[in-house]
Parts: C-alpha cells; sequence; structure tokens
C-alpha cells in the first residue's frame, strides 16, 4: 500500500495531504476495533443474553474459540470502559508507527497471547480486551526504549496512567482478574519488541536533540556546511 511508503516525519519528504491520510487511517483500525466491543456489549444487554462462554475457557477445546472471540467480550461496561481508551490509543500508535507491518504484529500478538492464556490460565472463563492492551503496551514500551524514541516512551506511558495498576494486573492479586491473560500479553508484546527492533521508524530530531548534538561536537556548524555543499512505530470475572 503506497501510503505506508510515506514517513510524514521524515521533513525530507514531507506531504501535508499524505499526513492527514495517514493520520485518519490510523484512528479507522482501532476506532472500528473498539466500535465492535460496545456493538457486543448492547447486544449481550439489550437481547439478556450472557456471551461469556465465547471467551478463553485454558485447556479445554471449547475455550479455543475464545482466542478469537474473547477479546470483543467484557464482564461490564466498567470492564469495557477500561479497555476501550488504551486499545484505542495503542492501537493508533501501532498503525501510525508501524506502517506496514500493522496488521501482522497485531495479529501476532492477538493470537500469541490468547493461545498462552489458554495454556497458562485457570480453569474458568477469560474474557476482555485487555490482554491484547498490554501486549500493545508493553510491544509500544519496549520498542521505545529499544529505538531511544521519545514518542513512543511518552505516548506508552501516558497509557500506564490512564489504565491504572498496569503493572499490578500482572500479579495474581485479584481472583476476578484474569492475570494469566496480561502477563500472556505482556511477555508476547516484549518478544516482538525485540524481534521487530530492526524496523526503522524515521522521523525528525527534537530541537533539544539538535542542540545536544551542536554541545558534542564543536565542528558541527563546519561539518554541516560541508555537508551542504556535498549535496544533501474474562477471566475479567470469575464466574
Amino acid at each position: 500500500m503506497s501510503l505506508f511508503r510515506y514517513y510524514p516525519s521524515n521533513p525530507t519528504k514531507l506531504d501535508t495531504e499524505l499526513e492527514k491520510k495517514i493520520f485518519i487511517h490510523s484512528l479507522l483500525f482501532p476506532a472500528a476495533f473498539v466500535l465492535l466491543m460496545w456493538i457486543v456489549k448492547l447486544v449481550e444487554v439489550t437481547a439478556g443474553l450472557d456471551f461469556t462462554r465465547y471467551g478463553i475457557f485454558p485447556l479445554h477445546t471449547d475455550g479455543l474459540k475464545g482466542i478469537l472471540l474473547g477479546p470483543f467480550i467484557h464482564a461490564d461496561f466498567s470492564h469495557l470502559i477500561s479497555n476501550s481508551l488504551p486499545f484505542f490509543i495503542l492501537g493508533f500508535m501501532l498503525v501510525y508507527f508501524y506502517r506496514r507491518i500493522t496488521y501482522q504484529i497485531f495479529f501476532l500478538l492477538y493470537i500469541l497471547s490468547g493461545v498462552s492464556t489458554w495454556l497458562i490460565g485457570r480453569e474458568a472463563w477469560h474474557i476482555g480486551a485487555s490482554g491484547v492492551v498490554y501486549a500493545l503496551a508493553a510491544f509500544h514500551f519496549v520498542s521505545g526504549i529499544i529505538r531511544s524514541d521519545v514518542r513512543l516512551l511518552t505516548l506508552s506511558v501516558v497509557v500506564v496512567f490512564l489504565y491504572g495498576g498496569l503493572v499490578w494486573g500482572l500479579l495474581p492479586i485479584r481472583p476476578e482478574i484474569s492475570w494469566e491473560g496480561h502477563l500472556s500479553g505482556a511477555i508476547w508484546g516484549v518478544v516482538l519488541a525485540f524481534y521487530y527492533r530492526r524496523y526503522t521508524i524515521r522521523r525528525e530530531k527534537f530541537d533539544w536533540e539538535e542542540e545536544e548534538d551542536e554541545e558534542d561536537s564543536p565542528d558541527s556548524d563546519q561539518e554541516t556546511d560541508e555537508s551542504k555543499s556535498a549535496d544533501s512505530t474474562s477471566l475479567h470475572s470469575v464466574p
């Protein structure tokens, strides 16, 4: 897709129209996913149904379908709301920064976190998108560290504060919380962050980074002139 071969943060190839298209496209995928989560919950409530049994039930064949369906099912609206905003922000980041390999990364995080939950989880129905949220958060945070990318780190920290208790969710503290799903997602997020570490996220330097470079190199002005002349990324609840 030609749209994904353009990097809006590359100052030498700035294109305002493509910049807008990338931004809008980056909003569409997470918005559609979150909208589907809300539709599922509204149908469940209005029709008086219970979709819990479409979640993941570890080590049971009947629970395998939850690997695909579980993230769309939530215990209540509080559970749904707590997952919606973090997923939207992290999903936007994935599409905006990783472009052509976005869906490859997302598919792997989605499936691998679900499979791991099915393998290590307690015998209960594991539902909710929090496993995927943990996978995305870990992926972005570790990628930010590996790449020394301030944008990824900053946005990841914002999500941690928005999500609340992100670290505590990895521990078996509350029996109604699927810490196994959280842990599975976080582990795969870290693994894939290292696996895709060579994927380049181009960006222009921030002003403070340029100033630092100038301080480190007293001959920077001369080098710049020379270069010019040379040609110049449930269990939420256990029933």
